[in-house]
């Protein structure tokens, strides 16, 4: 049983987690909140490409018949398609998938190796019950590593994304299902251990040397947000568990993902976060989507050639039956009410697709496609020609109200994409 002086101690030798919290941005955001969804192995660009009118903006563009977005037609108007993006900080598979949403960049840049998803978490997510959360599909298979996280708290620093949607339901709201008289009890033992271990450790900041006393500091502070995420209040009452699933069960990957795009919305509309991200798989993922009727693994398809017909066709269905998703992800937050009263979560919401290879068959990370949704000027395809992928990443900061001028490694490019913030 864990006692009380090992969960201190457990905190004093924990990794340094860098969980200050930053001011407000004070400007006002076009989105509060944002959601990521990020699925793996690149794309075939001939059949994920609209067909456009000429220019780096357009919105006379439609999707061809049989092409991987064209799942997405219902949505045309509410999507900002962006093509010819490059990542200048990483390329192939293990490059492409740490860069993707931190643009490199070690701890002494101005975003420090965060990924953009918790930079923003610090800045408009600081005071929420969770600053951030992060749900996974088919994610701990390889373990934690590269190659299988997305989200980075600092340089090198993985964010675990939670795999089993019981869990993340139980952390989400495991003191409601006990009830009123359970929940108290829990708080008052939780807030007990919590009161030893910051006076354990603010005595023990007096006793070390500079450099211990900024870890320490560190760990303060995230006792701090550990103690936000156990008493904040909710907005809304806990709704039905998930059912049990096996969260490594290749064959479960469509209830997997159905349950966490669920639990993500729902953890928006309740106000316990403004950052949340939904990762289906992860790069050079051996996913089979015998659903969609695959029967090769999906890392495998992204590399048929153009002369393997039937393995091209299998890889299209798969990518067409993930961007289906990404719609059902768009129509949960379109009937799902806005907490503050106005619209509903869509209107709210910048949600982000994201995936970390442009052509998959060359393993390179030149026009990497991205499409965003919700909480922004919809109805549009960009061109970006080369442009570093940072300009998106700077965009989806100011169109949260963040003001930001470079983000990751600030030698790539300076500003926001244009059409964007």
């Amino acid at each position: 049983m864990l006692t009380r002086r090992d969960f201190v101690a457990g905190l004093v030798a924990a990794p340094f987690l860098g969980l200050l919290r930053p001011a407000r941005a004070q400007d006002g955001p076009r989105a509060k909140r944002l959601l990521i969804f990020s699925s793996p192995n690149g794309t075939i660009h001939r059949h994920w490409r609209p067909e456009a009118a000429a220019g780096a903006e357009t919105r006379d563009f439609r999707f061809p018949t049989g092409s991987i977005l064209e799942p997405l037609a219902p949505w045309k108007d509410r999507l900002v398609v962006v093509d010819g993006l490059n990542f200048l900080t990483g390329n192939n598979h293990e490059g492409g998938q740490a860069a993707m949403l931190t643009n490199g960049g070690g701890a002494g840049t101005p975003t420090r190796g965060m990924s953009v998803d918790q930079f923003l978490a610090r800045r408009i997510g600081a005071e929420d019950r969770f600053p951030s959360l992060e749900f996974g599909v088919l994610t701990d298979l390889w373990g934690a590593n590269i190659q299988t996280r997305i989200s980075y708290s600092g340089a090198g620093e993985l964010v675990h994304p939670d795999a089993d949607p019981r869990r993340a339901f139980e952390r989400m709201f495991g003191d409601l299902t006990g009830g009123p008289t359970e929940a108290a009890r829990l708080k008052a033992l939780r807030q007990s251990v919590l009161d030893l271990g910051r006076a354990e450790l603010a005595d023990l900041h007096q006793r070390v040397g500079r450099g211990e006393q900024i870890k320490l500091e560190a760990h303060l502070e995230s006792l701090r947000s550990v103690e936000q995420s156990l008493f904040s209040d909710l907005t809304c009452d806990a709704p039905d568990a998930p059912d049990p699933l096996g969260k490594d069960d290749n064959d479960n990957a469509p209830a997997l993902l159905s349950a966490q795009m669920r639990l993500a919305v729902t953890a928006l509309a309740c106000g316990m976060t403004r950052v949340a991200s939904v990762q289906f798989s992860h790069t050079v993922s051996p996913v089979v989507f015998s659903w969609a009727g695959n029967a090769e693994g999906h890392h495998s398809l992204s590399h048929a050639s153009d002369a393997q017909v039937e393995q091209v066709n299998a890889f299209v269905d798969a990518e067409r039956w993930v961007a289906g998703q990404f719609g059902a992800l768009l129509d949960l937050l379109k009937q799902t009410p806005d907490p503050a009263g106005d619209g509903t979560l869509l209107d709210s919401t910048l949600v982000l697709w994201a995936k970390e290879m442009g052509d998959s068959r060359a393993h390179v990370c030149e026009a990497v496609p991205f499409v965003l949704a919700g909480a922004v000027d919809g109805g549009r395809y960009l061109r970006a020609n080369g442009e570093s992928h940072a300009r998106l990443l700077v965009s989806v900061c100011r169109l949260l109200g963040v003001e930001v001028d470079t983000f990751g490694d600030p030698t790539t490019s300076v500003g926001g994409l244009a059409g964007l913030a």
